[in-house]
């Protein structure tokens, strides 16, 4: 029986089916609860949610069962995204056509991969899922009127899979089998492009190459794995903090109390202040997310000599505290994610965001660090370019192929950037990771 689509505007659907687990925390129904319900997400915000539920009809009766759910948000802006596309809207600008609303699939505010889309138990991704999950992306950018669509930081199953349907469309097409309309587009959007565009993340791994890719034992490990003139480079900002007077602590789940949730976001808020701005997440969020998945926290301070917290950073990661490496358990990572300081102090954003990150990642075992977006700051420290994915339908034909062709360059642009990266990798020879392409 072919899949079939509903819009709702709500999360009930939870309560329809038993869900698989994400494969990050911030795809976790916590985590968008608490931005839920802290109105980071909603019409106020400028993140109003769409649920396409994907069902099969029962047989039995009309009960629709849904087996995968995307969400897409309504948007009049893009703050929060981490994809950029303000010269398209500056395009349509000067053509006097709106770029506003425009539709975006993502876990807000989060620049980290992952899925897109929810799976009940015994599903996998396929492409008649996302087909029909792309039917209900049309559907609402007809309702509202929206220039486009964009799924943000996509596995690379989504971006092949998703690849596969554009060329099954190209053949349609090539076949006659697509109906066009007077204007040469095709009937209810079919035949529009899913165009695709590339990006680069940093990432470090916790594997030593020369050891056969075992995880490091600890920090100095990691270091031995560097050229001398970088290790050197890392042991002289860790000893610039320590010489001002600066002590770095990590708590985890229910041990951060109640005083470092407020200290935190105290430094969280001035990473917005000295800028200007106003934070997205409010101390509420915080607090939400400490209450419904502490197992997945994780909080690093720096303290001065008085004892006073001067910055915080936080942290979630994938597994719960794991007393040894862990053995057969799906990739496991560590996402950096909010920082903050109450000055400026030598070296300290080095320590608190990636040095004690590392250290926690191979106390934990886990395989994966993944800093957050930007930087050859954080190329310089072993983590690792690689590419990211999005997705992007231009609802308008007119601007469809300009559009393919930024795309197209931007994706061979980005490719050189991360070869350039890659050749810029502080490692020896003997653990210099493979250039994936």
């Amino acid at each position: 029986m072919s899949l079939q689509y509903a819009l709702v505007s709500d999360m009930s659907w939870q309560k329809r089916a038993e869900w698989q687990t994400p494969d990050t925390p911030f795809m976790s129904f916590a985590f968008w609860q608490a931005l839920s319900d802290t109105g980071a997400i909603g019409e106020r915000a400028g993140w109003l949610p769409i649920f396409v539920l994907v069902y099969r009809q029962n047989e039995v009766d009309t009960e629709m069962q849904p087996i995968a759910v995307m969400p897409v948000f309504v948007k009049g802006h893009h703050q929060g995204e981490f994809v950029f596309d303000h010269s398209w809207a500056e395009a349509y600008a000067r053509y006097g056509i709106d770029y506003y609303p425009r539709l975006v699939t993502s876990s807000p505010y989060t620049p980290i991969t992952g899925q897109r889309l929810w799976l009940t138990v015994g599903e996998q991704l396929s492409a008649e899922i996302i087909n029909t999950a792309i039917a209900g992306v049309d559907d609402i950018a007809q309702q509202v009127g929206a220039s486009s669509w964009h799924a943000l930081f996509v596995t690379p199953e989504l971006a092949n899979l998703t690849a596969s349907i554009a060329d099954d469309i190209d053949k349609a097409i090539e076949n006659s089998m697509v109906e066009l309309s007077s204007d040469n587009t095709a009937s209810h959007n079919s035949a529009l492009l899913i165009l695709e565009r590339q990006g680069c993340q940093f990432l470090w791994q916790n594997k030593n190459l020369a050891e056969g890719g075992q995880p490091f034992a600890d920090f100095d490990d990691f270091l031995m794995t560097l050229k001398a003139k970088k290790r050197k480079t890392i042991r002289a900002e860790r000893r610039k903090v320590a010489m001002q007077g600066i002590h770095c602590q990590r708590k985890c789940g229910d041990d951060i109390t109640e005083a470092d949730w407020k200290a935190f976001y105290h430094c969280y808020v001035m990473t917005y202040a000295v800028r200007g701005q106003q934070p997205y997440l409010s101390i509420d969020f915080f607090m939400a997310l400490a209450k419904s998945m502490p197992e997945h926290l994780m909080l690093a301070q720096a303290l001065d000599s008085s004892g006073e917290i001067i910055a915080s950073s936080l942290f979630l990661y994938d597994v719960p505290n794991q007393p040894e490496p862990a053995k057969d358990l799906p990739t496991t990572t560590l996402y950096g994610r909010y920082w903050g300081a109450l000055g400026e102090y030598d070296s300290l954003h080095f320590e608190l965001c990636y040095y004690q990150g590392l250290e926690f990642a191979i106390e934990q075992g886990l395989t994966y660090f993944d800093p957050g977006t930007q930087g050859e700051h954080k190329l310089i420290r072993g983590f690792i370019p690689t590419k990211t994915h999005s997705l992007h339908r231009i609802y308008d034909p007119r601007f469809v192929p300009a559009i393919a062709n930024f795309c197209s360059e931007d994706r061979m642009r980005m490719a050189q950037y991360r070869q350039q990266a890659h050749e810029a990798l502080p490692f020896n020879v003997d653990n210099m990771p493979e250039f994936l392409s």
